[in-house]
C-alpha cells in the first residue's frame, strides 16, 4: 500500500512539474501572444519582391548592339505559328511581316485578333514590342497568345531586329547618354602653364564663355505579336 501512494505521489508531482514548465516556457517564447513584433525576432530577412525590373542594359542599348540573325534563330521556334515572308499567309497567328511600326491588333486584315489586343491601341513601336515579347497577358490580357514570354531581354531585342530586318521598321532609339561628366568638362576648360583647375585665364573671358550656349549630350520562345 505505501508502495502505491509514494508511486501516486511520484506521478502528481511529475505532473505539477510538467505544469509548470509549460507556463514558464510558455511565456518565454510567447506563446499566448502569436502577435509578436518584428524587433522581437533574432533576424529579419529582408527578401526582394518577385518581379523586380533587373539592372541590366536599357532595351535601347540592347537594340543597338544585338543581332538580327541571333533573333533569327529564336523566332524558328515561332513558325510553327506564324509567317515572316512578304505576303506570307497566316497560320495560328498572324503573317509578321512588316508588323514594326503598325497599329496594335490591326496588322494582318481579314486575321481574327482578340479583342483585348485589337482594343489595346497605340503601335507596334520598340518598347511595346519588348512589353509584349516579355508577357503577352500581362500586355494583353485575354489574349489568345498561349506564349508565357522571354525572359531574356537579349532575346527580346534580339527578335525586335529580326522582326524589323523583314518589313522595316521606325528608327531605332537613341542610347541614352550615361556618365557624361559636364562638370568636369568645365572644370578642365581653358587651364594653361601655371593655372590651378577650374581657375580661369581672364576672369572677362571666362564671364563671356559661360555665356555661351553650351553643347547638351544627347541625348517572341514564339513570337506571337498579332495574336
Amino acid at each position: 500500500m505505501s508502495n502505491t501512494n509514494t508511486i501516486f505521489g511520484w506521478v502528481l508531482a511529475s505532473g505539477i512539474v510538467a505544469l509548470g514548465l509549460s507556463s514558464i516556457s510558455a511565456k518565454y517564447f510567447h506563446a499566448d501572444n502569436p502577435e509578436v513584433e518584428e524587433g522581437e525576432f533574432g533576424y529579419v530577412i529582408d527578401a526582394p519582391e518577385e518581379g523586380a525590373a533587373d539592372d541590366g542594359p536599357s532595351f535601347a542599348a540592347l537594340l543597338a548592339q544585338g543581332s538580327a540573325s541571333a533573333g533569327e534563330a529564336v523566332f524558328a521556334k515561332c513558325t510553327a505559328c506564324h509567317s515572316i515572308a512578304q505576303g506570307g499567309a497566316a497560320g495560328i497567328g498572324p503573317n509578321l511581316y512588316g508588323v514594326l511600326g503598325t497599329p496594335i491588333g490591326q496588322h494582318a486584315a481579314g486575321f481574327a485578333y482578340s479583342s483585348a489586343l485589337s482594343s489595346k491601341g497605340g503601335t507596334w513601336d520598340y518598347d511595346a514590342m519588348d512589353a509584349w515579347l516579355a508577357s503577352p497577358r500581362g500586355f494583353a490580357n485575354g489574349t489568345k497568345m498561349s506564349f508565357a514570354g522571354l525572359s531574356s531581354a537579349e532575346d527580346r531585342a534580339n527578335v525586335t531586329l529580326y522582326l524589323r530586318e523583314n518589313g522595316g521598321g521606325p528608327p531605332l532609339p537613341e542610347v541614352p547618354a550615361e556618365g557624361v561628366d559636364v562638370e568636369g568638362e568645365l572644370d578642365g576648360a581653358g587651364e594653361g602653364p601655371g593655372q590651378t583647375q577650374g581657375e580661369p585665364a581672364n576672369p572677362v573671358e571666362a564671364a563671356g564663355a559661360m555665356g555661351d550656349e553650351q553643347p547638351v549630350p544627347e541625348q517572341v520562345s514564339a513570337t506571337n505579336t498579332g495574336d
